[in-house]
């Protein structure tokens, strides 16, 4: 768990697996986790996550917690 990506999909460019910079971790209203940040371009990217891969994010200083 020491090398941590967190990636998503970004809509608008359609690209798969894009690193998302300046992450910020919340928990959704059903008890899931999000990341929610961007792709250094501008774009907007949100993915959904495990509790083990988001808190191994936090922990990592990847992703900022947001709850």
């Amino acid at each position: 768990m020491a090398d941590i990506k967190l990636t998503a999909y970004n809509v608008k460019t359609k690209e798969k697996g894009v690193e998302i910079k300046d992450a910020v971790i919340t928990k959704t209203a059903r008890g899931g986790y999000m990341a929610q940040g961007n792709d250094g371009k501008g774009n907007k990217l949100t993915t959904m996550l495990n509790e083990e891969k988001a808190l191994g994010a936090i922990k990592a200083g990847i992703a900022k917690q947001g709850w």
